[in-house]
């Protein structure tokens, strides 16, 4: 069994990463780190594992024990904590903040379908960002080919839980129900990852990614839309993304349209195309907290310890 250390163990991610693992067939958990809530069952707060897990959270660092540690805590504080504590040589680290996602001190950026056998040889994965992933999985068939020539423009909706567990005024639910805003728009820190990654794939890629986010007045998943100019037919379109994720195991393209709902509580991300003029409009939907977050993260521990990498994942949608 792989022992499982997770930091920062009451945030939503946190508890997500807890719903897969208490039921991963592979891996027991050695400890949930949360100062706030040491001492505290771990079903205090995530009420959704009463019958599944009788943990308790804890203060203490039990770093030796584990084989691999969960760093669910927020932007910034990953950094802080890897510099001030000393992580043993023989674990593997799986962080979901931002930190380490330009791949410095050794780590791995962990898009399964970006470095699918980096990800197999690392010690330590950045996870990616939960819009990054979406959009990403949108444009990396056309980077591969070298074909974005053009601008691309992108609208994509998240839920509330992709602001984070902490409340604030546009998580309130007085605010947030029967609403939408948009937020920096044109700015938004996942579009570094985004570029980065499109460049890795087609070096000079210099055209703007026009990114306007959306909040959502629903709890999880993402819907992005994309478009940009494209010379491909729609049946050449269609090849060129269902060849690119013939073998990934969560990454589909579905020839009907798509709906946000056909992924949440799911690993799935779903892709399709249409051909529009001269324009190629991609559609692409994921759970921001699964396939965004900590699905994506356990996905990464499975490739890294040899495991079926669908495994502990097999997880049904809402539906309705």
């Amino acid at each position: 069994m792989i022992k499982a250390g997770i930091i920062g163990g009451a945030g939503y991610t946190a508890g997500e990463l807890l719903r897969i693992l208490v039921n991963h067939p592979q891996v027991g958990i050695a400890f949930v780190h949360s100062s706030s809530q040491a001492g505290s069952p771990v079903t205090a707060i995530h009420g959704g594992l009463w019958g599944e897990s009788d943990l308790v959270f804890t203060d203490q660092l039990p770093l030796d024990s584990v084989d691999v540690l969960f760093i669910c805590s927020g932007h910034g504080d990953s950094r802080k904590f890897l510099e001030s504590h000393q992580v043993p040589a023989k674990v593997k680290i799986i962080d979901l903040s931002q930190d380490y996602r330009d791949e410095s001190e050794g780590f791995v950026y962990g898009l399964p379908e970006l470095q699918r056998d980096k990800i197999v040889q690392a010690r330590k994965i950045a996870n990616p960002g939960c819009f990054a992933t979406c959009i990403q999985l949108a444009l990396l068939p056309l980077a591969a080919a070298h074909l974005l020539r053009e601008e691309v423009q992108v609208t994509a909706i998240t839920g509330s839980t992709g602001a984070g567990v902490k409340p604030g005024a546009t998580t309130h639910f007085s605010w947030r129900n029967d609403n939408i805003s948009a937020y920096k728009a044109f700015e938004h820190q996942h579009l570094k990852e985004i570029v980065r990654s499109l460049q890795g794939l087609q070096p000079g890629f210099d055209r703007a990614v026009n990114f306007v986010p959306l909040r959502g007045d629903f709890a999880r998943g993402i819907f992005a839309s994309v478009y940009t100019d494209c010379p491909l037919s729609q049946e050449q379109a269609e090849k060129l993304y269902q060849d690119y994720y013939r073998q990934a195991a969560f990454t589909f393209v579905s020839p009907a349209n798509i709906d946000m709902k056909q992924v949440v509580n799911t690993n799935k991300a779903l892709v399709h195309v249409e051909k529009h003029g001269g324009k190629l409009l991609i559609l692409s939907v994921i759970d921001n907290l699964l396939k965004g977050a900590s699905g994506q993260a356990v996905q990464n521990m499975n490739l890294m310890f040899s495991l079926d990498e669908k495994c502990g994942l097999q997880l049904k949608n809402i539906g309705f």
